[in-house]
């Protein structure tokens, strides 16, 4: 019988020693390069170096190790072509049977933050993805492995069947192109970062997104759509991904669709902050001095809506605040820390989902992605109009700090609410939102109504400007002061004519948010 042979290279080393022992076992061949060489013989095994194999040293410090037509020939030939096969045996040219590599840790270099541009150019693995592109393109010869959990399954399929089924080489085959393209997009799109902060570059001709699978989800938006989640390579600090899950059931799709939103909120405060989300739609935000404070304010907002809620909070939580919540059904609550206190606290109701992000909130910087039908939309990042000396008072009257101040709160939410998108008021607290209306006058509406009789004294925000004067009166007739929006109706002149009427304070941002 034909003596198999497998090339192991690796920078995983994780139970690559196993395997190549079931592999010996079996009959088959080793050869190996470096550090996996020398692992290898180090358990026992026997190993044939690739230089041995090629008659070529390893040169250039280990860059050029199996770039040689001894080893591509052997893999890339087929056996089932007559004029392969002699063309093999003619520059003796011995079959390699089965690849398996996993690629140099790019990704775990370049996390560190600190690493030179040099240094990430060093960490980019040549020879193993072009290995594993010929072994995938020769499939139905050559079995491909790029992932350690599959070598268990795949020696034993070999000790029982003595061969690897043709579906089986085709499936490993695709994911040995998915590990490659993932591994090139994860390097295209952190040189084109580290270019962008130079030149300025927003939208290259070609993009790539590389994610990868952290968990299949129960189910998606609905009981009968599939889902999972997927985690960016290179994260941001402060992100989801980094979220640890410290008690409660699984996470859905809707949960973490709605953590993004929570989370997003909590970012643009540095006081203390508790954002209620509810379908993706902030239902209460409360900012104070603490906490718990802060929390109260976000239920007293809407107490209704908050019920089956997420909550996101940008302190570490106390016992104090853990007690009050648990008073209300919430589905998620997220944090940097919790108190020991605070967990078992919350360890009474054992239903909710208790998540802990340890680098605590922070704005993420970056793109917006939004799917369309055969395509991509792809924007930067909604920038902060936050500098209130930039904003343009259009009113005799002008807001007194106290507006100032929840002008500046209010407009933080309303970029995070649907469009169109109102919001109102009053000293750090939310008042009523009216969000994702088909006129701007129905959001006035919905968020005057959900204020009821705390409409006095409080201020408007909205995310776009105002068509017509009608949103302006329902809102000056229930007592709203003060006024922000980004101006730019060419019936501006009413909505100011009616605030000047009423005594209200209107100033412009200039900049819209829009959030659909």
């Amino acid at each position: 019988m034909k003596v198999r042979r497998a090339l192991i290279s690796v920078s995983n080393k994780e139970g690559v020693v196993t395997f190549a022992r079931e592999l010996e076992t079996l009959g088959w061949e080793i050869v190996s390069t470096g550090g996996t060489a020398r692992a290898l013989r180090e358990a026992g095994c026997k190993v044939m170096d690739v230089s041995e194999l090629t008659g070529f040293p390893e040169i250039l410090e280990g860059r050029l190790k199996t770039l040689h037509p001894l080893v591509h020939g052997g893999i890339l030939g087929r056996r089932d072509q007559e004029l392969h096969r002699r063309q093999m045996a003619e520059h003796g040219i011995s079959g390699i049977d089965l690849v398996a590599v996993n690629l140099y840790p790019f990704i775990d270099v370049v996390s560190r933050g600190d690493v030179s541009l040099e240094e990430a150019i060093e960490n980019i693995d040549i020879g193993g993805p072009t290995m594993v592109r010929a072994a995938a393109k020769n499939y139905q010869d050559v079995i491909v492995v790029v992932d350690p959990a599959k070598y268990s399954s795949i020696s034993e399929e070999l000790r029982r069947d003595g061969d690897i089924s043709p579906e089986r080489r085709f499936q490993l085959a695709i994911d040995a192109f998915a590990h490659t393209a993932y591994y090139d997009s994860v390097i295209s799109n952190y040189l084109r970062d580290r270019y962008a902060e130079d030149k300025g570059e927003k939208f290259p001709r070609e993009i790539t997104l590389p994610f990868v699978k952290v968990m299949d989800l129960r189910y998606g938006e609905n009981p009968h759509q599939k889902a999972a989640f997927f985690q960016e390579p290179l994260a941001p600090r402060g992100s989801l991904a980094e979220a640890r899950q410290l008690q409660g059931k699984e996470l859905s799709f809707n949960n973490i669709n709605d953590l993004q939103a929570a989370w997003e909120l909590a970012a643009e405060f540095d006081e203390p902050v508790a954002v209620a989300v509810k379908h993706t739609n902030p239902c209460g935000v409360g900012i104070a001095e603490n906490l718990l404070e802060a929390y109260l304010k976000a239920y007293e907002a809407d107490p209704v809506s908050i019920f089956g809620g997420i909550v996101a909070l940008n302190r570490e939580v106390d016992e104090q605040t853990a007690r009050q919540m648990i008073k209300v059904f919430l589905e998620v609550v997220v944090a940097p820390s919790f108190l020991p206190g605070a967990q078992d606290i919350f360890a009474q109701k054992k239903d909710v989902r208790l998540l802990e992000i340890p680098s605590g909130v922070r704005k993420e910087k970056g793109y917006d992605y939004k799917k369309v039908s055969g395509g991509l939309l792809l924007q930067d990042d909604l920038k902060e109009i936050y500098d209130t000396r930039l904003w343009q008072t259009v009113t005799s009257r002008k807001p007194t700090e106290q507006e100032l101040k929840d002008l500046l709160f209010a407009l933080k939410v309303v970029k995070h609410v649907k469009s169109n998108a109102i919001v109102i008021a009053k000293r750090g607290q939310t008042l009523g939102i009216g969000a994702g209306q088909m006129n701007r006058v129905g959001a006035v509406r919905i968020a005057v109504e959900q204020a009821g009789n705390n409409v006095g004294g409080s201020v408007m925000a909205s995310d776009a400007f105002f068509p017509f004067k009608d949103g302006v009166e329902i809102a000056a007739a229930q007592g709203v002061t003060a006024i922000v929006q980004p101006g730019g109706s060419q019936r501006d002149a009413e909505a100011i004519e009616t605030c000047e009427k009423y005594n209200i304070a209107m100033v412009f941002t200039g900049k819209r948010y829009f959030k659909h």
